[in-house]
């Protein structure tokens, strides 16, 4: 397998051809009114960040609209509630690069977006994301660079939006079977039995 390693980038535009040409069209360094209109009714994205220990990409997600868009090059995001590991965050105070790949259930394209991000505690701003009257802790600022949409051949291929391909939740893992793995001794019945109650507790 480790026989036939590609180690040059001529190498691989050899192996893959030229790019489409609608594939550099797409990319813009601000957001058209389509572009705006995807974030908008987007209630999910994934946040790709990075530092010099390591990467990290996590879900954010929250009713449709949840990322504001400030103007055509800036993003503000609230910060929900989680765990509180903070990878991303504390990989954006050392490293301010970002990259959101946004989706939008049953849409087959999806919306990539890098850029530059910082963190905001400003009182006002966090107000104005409060739900259940919590506000977010901090608010993301993502300043864009380029900002294009991701074809829908992968969500095709995928079967995402197809009900029929998704396996039966019943045969898969569950968080207390996993967090069981993880560490000897662990009650991964328990977990899961308060899962129902905690989840929607804990939201905000």
């Amino acid at each position: 397998m480790t026989d036939h390693i590609l180690t040059s980038e001529a190498e691989l535009e050899a192996l893959y051809g030229a790019p489409v040409p609608a594939s550099l069209t797409k990319e813009v360094p601000a957001l058209t009114p389509p572009y705006r209109a995807f974030i908008e009714a987007a209630p999910f994205f994934s946040l790709a960040t990075v530092a010099p220990d390591g990467l990290d990409c996590s879900p954010r997600g929250d009713p449709a609209g949840f990322v504001r868009v400030v103007d055509d090059r800036m993003l503000a995001i609230p910060d929900r509630r989680g765990n509180n590991r903070i990878d991303s965050l504390r990989n954006i105070l050392r490293d301010p690069r970002v990259a959101l790949m946004f989706l939008i259930p049953g849409k087959g394209e999806a919306l990539r977006v890098n850029g530059r991000a910082s963190l905001s505690v400003a009182p006002d701003l966090l107000d104005s994301f409060a739900i259940d009257g919590k506000p977010p802790r901090t608010v993301m600022l993502v300043a864009i660079d380029t900002v294009y949409f991701q074809c829908a051949r992968a969500l095709l291929r995928s079967g995402l939006w197809t009900p029929a391909s998704w396996p039966r939740a019943d045969t898969l893992p569950t968080a207390g079977d996993m967090l069981a793995a993880a560490r000897d001794g662990f009650d991964g019945a328990a977990y899961d039995s308060e899962a129902g109650t905690r989840l929607p507790r804990t939201l905000y």
